[in-house]
């Protein structure tokens, strides 16, 4: 399952990042995670706030930081 983070670098963009980065070990998710800082590809799914979270190439969060039960929750509900 591939998931992404579209942001620039900010302190939200980091957050959400680890939390992704921490619900995988914790969870052995085997998730592909990728960092997205290029603009031009996040103006590409039309996110005009960032964090950016996009699972499986649908857009699931905008310009917050989704709780750890929320990010599960949409993790498992595209096949795991």
């Amino acid at each position: 399952m591939k998931v992404q983070i579209l942001g620039s670098g900010c302190t939200k963009c980091k957050t959400l990042e680890q939390k992704i980065r921490s619900l995988n070990d914790q969870h052995a998710l085997n998730l592909e995670i990728e960092k997205v800082t290029e603009l031009k590809k996040i103006v590409r799914y039309g996110i005009m706030m960032t964090p950016g979270l996009v699972i499986n190439g649908v857009i699931k969060s905008v310009g917050s930081i989704p709780k750890d039960d929320q990010l599960l929750e949409w993790i498992k509900g595209e096949g795991l």
